[in-house]
């Protein structure tokens, strides 16, 4: 790789990314439902049906998970804690799962690595899905609560702690285009969930102050989302995603606004008295998470009232998810950021990484197009920290390969291959790549 850790400054870190759903095994220790069981096993929604029951099994193979990173030199370790875990109905404490993240806090800590919690990576539980999930604006107060039970179990001990995963996803993608659980395709119920999603972050923000917390932020999933053509209709297309996937949330946690445009897409759509919420919303931040993946250079879509926008055919090498490799608009993202929202407020790439389709030949897995593009990325962030931005770190995602969302078990992200019916990890090329690199 062509960079080494002397190039970046000495309180950078370097760590890799997960999340318990993806990974733990959900069927272990009285975890409850949550709607992405619902959404899978409902037909044409996940490859295969696939869920999350057994994954990586990572509730018992924790200790050799975390000897892998610590192994590769890493210096932190994101996971999220799920909900449903901790409380399988959203409201009731289940003693074994605040057990199981006590117990992976000490082994986070016993391997020298900083944990970096996620409150939420999507694990809504189902009971309060039937309740009109992120559409009903008491599932904010009900994360608040579970962000105060987990908080006072383990919060003393994280290095950082994020409210949320990626609230795009959570929302658009999964309330307006249906990709992702709960899947739907529906304006109002996406115009409320964008919102309570952001006011659940805020909610949380409030619990994790009240408790003298002073490590927290929001992660949110950004991309390069260009006008493919200089053509009126064309530039505001591109403005209109960047609006919707870009501008929505980091305006909203930062400057207690939303873009007019998105609004005047929602009509009267947006929940009753919303423009109340924002000064909660966007209460400081101690730093802020940044996932980054690939670019869409964008058209004007005339077949749809709104958005009407669709992705250009790609022009770049793809990745196994049909995803661009572009780099430089990671570092785009960092120092937009950096200029226009927070300043000299610490960033952390959060999330990034590609999915290819790894095959275990003589014992190892060799994958020089991630290799490259491990190492193209995280020389984005350097050339962003040498244009001001405050970068402090960079997580790959992820450390293993896992449950993909409705991509199932197909799309390989990891630096550890898994096989999916022995179990067994397999640290691929990237993974000893990268070793060496911040060995350096």
């Amino acid at each position: 790789m062509d960079f080494k850790r002397s190039d970046f400054p000495k309180d950078f870190l370097f760590g890799a990314a997960t999340a318990a759903y993806q990974i733990e095994g959900h069927k272990f220790g009285g975890a409850g439902s949550t709607h992405w069981d619902t959404f899978a096993a409902t037909p044409g929604n996940v490859i295969r049906a696939e869920d999350g029951a057994l994954a990586c099994d990572h509730y018992h193979r924790y200790p050799e998970d975390l000897d892998l990173l610590k192994d590769a030199g890493m210096d932190a370790y994101r996971f999220s804690t799920s909900w449903a875990r901790v409380m399988p109905d959203g409201r009731t404490v289940n003693p074994e799962g605040l057990d199981f993240y006590d117990r992976l806090t000490d082994a986070i800590l016993e391997r020298g690595l900083k944990p970096f919690q996620t409150l939420y990576h999507w694990e809504l539980p189902s009971a309060l899905a039937d309740k009109g999930g992120w559409t009903n604006r008491d599932t904010t107060k009900y994360f608040g609560d579970y962000t105060d039970v987990i908080t006072d179990k383990i919060g003393d001990r994280m290095a950082s702690i994020a409210t949320i995963n990626e609230p795009w996803c959570v929302s658009f993608l999964s309330h307006f285009l249906g990709h992702h659980a709960p899947g739907l395709r529906d304006l109002r119920a996406t115009a409320r969930a964008m919102h309570h999603i952001m006011l659940a972050h805020g909610e949380a923000m409030t619990r994790l102050r009240a408790k003298g917390m002073d490590n927290c932020g929001i992660v949110l999933n950004f991309e390069h989302s260009p006008p493919a053509n200089d053509e009126p209709a064309t530039i505001a297309a591109a403005n209109l995603q960047d609006a919707i996937y870009n501008r929505w949330f980091i305006e909203a946690a930062t400057k207690g606004t939303y873009p007019q445009e998105v609004l005047d897409g929602f009509g009267d759509h947006m929940p009753a008295g919303w423009q109340d919420d924002m000064t909660q919303i966007s209460q400081k931040m101690d730093w802020l998470g940044v996932n980054y993946y690939t670019r869409h250079e964008i058209v004007h879509d005339p077949d749809t009232v709104w958005p009407s926008l669709k992705a250009a055919e790609p022009t770049l090498d793809l990745t196994q998810m049909g995803w661009e490799i572009y780099p430089e608009g990671l570092q785009d993202v960092l120092t937009r950021m950096s200029q226009d929202y927070v300043g000299d407020m610490p960033i952390y790439v959060t999330e990034n990484g590609m999915a290819w389709d790894d095959r275990v030949e003589n014992g190892a897995v060799f994958d020089p197009v991630r290799m490259q593009y491990v190492s193209d990325h995280i020389m984005a962030a350097k050339h962003a920290i040498a244009e001001g931005a405050n970068v402090k770190g960079f997580f790959y995602w992820s450390l293993l390969d896992n449950y993909e969302w409705a991509f199932g078990y197909e799309k390989r992200f990891g630096m550890i291959h898994v096989d999916f019916d022995t179990l067994k990890r397999t640290p691929k090329a990237s993974y000893h790549a990268l070793k060496t690199a911040i060995a350096r």
